[in-house]
């Protein structure tokens, strides 16, 4: 025959891409950098009038982040809101662990029971569910929920 079934038979495996595409599929290593960010609170520290946090981020993903800012919301012991602020964690680079410290000005690390990451603000461009991405842990007795 002519060149036409030879031809044929090499399209077939990008005929086969473009259709799983068309039909929503991803690639297998794009769902591997949807590997999962963990934000975890480590540590409060007093500081006079004021508490300090520590938290460690863990980017577990092959994606980094430019930007990843949190909006956290603060309760006290009676569960009332103390406090809300945006912190900027990022940027986070792809398979990397750190640590960001941030200060509550004016709260004792006692009158603090529980933060939540009420959203994610920022993430860094990245056309996501960041909240849905993100893990959250605590170490000690107050604890971080999403």
């Amino acid at each position: 025959m002519n060149g036409r079934a030879t031809s044929g038979a090499r399209t077939r495996p990008l005929a086969a891409c473009i259709a799983a595409l068309a039909l929503g599929v991803a690639p297998l290593p794009a769902l591997a950098a949807d590997a999962p960010v963990l934000v975890e609170l480590n540590r409060l520290e007093e500081r006079g009038a004021d508490c300090r946090a520590y938290l460690v981020l863990d980017n577990r993903g092959k994606t980094p982040f430019e930007a990843f800012k949190l909006d956290l919301v603060v309760f006290d012991k009676g569960g009332v809101i103390a406090r809300r602020l945006a912190l900027d964690v990022g940027p986070m680079r792809a398979q990397k662990k750190g640590v960001k410290v941030f200060d509550l000005a004016g709260i004792g690390c006692g009158d603090v029971t529980s933060i939540l990451v009420n959203d994610v603000i920022e993430c860094g461009g990245q056309d996501r569910d960041c909240v849905a991405l993100m893990e959250v842990a605590s170490r000690g007795a107050v604890k971080l929920t999403k």
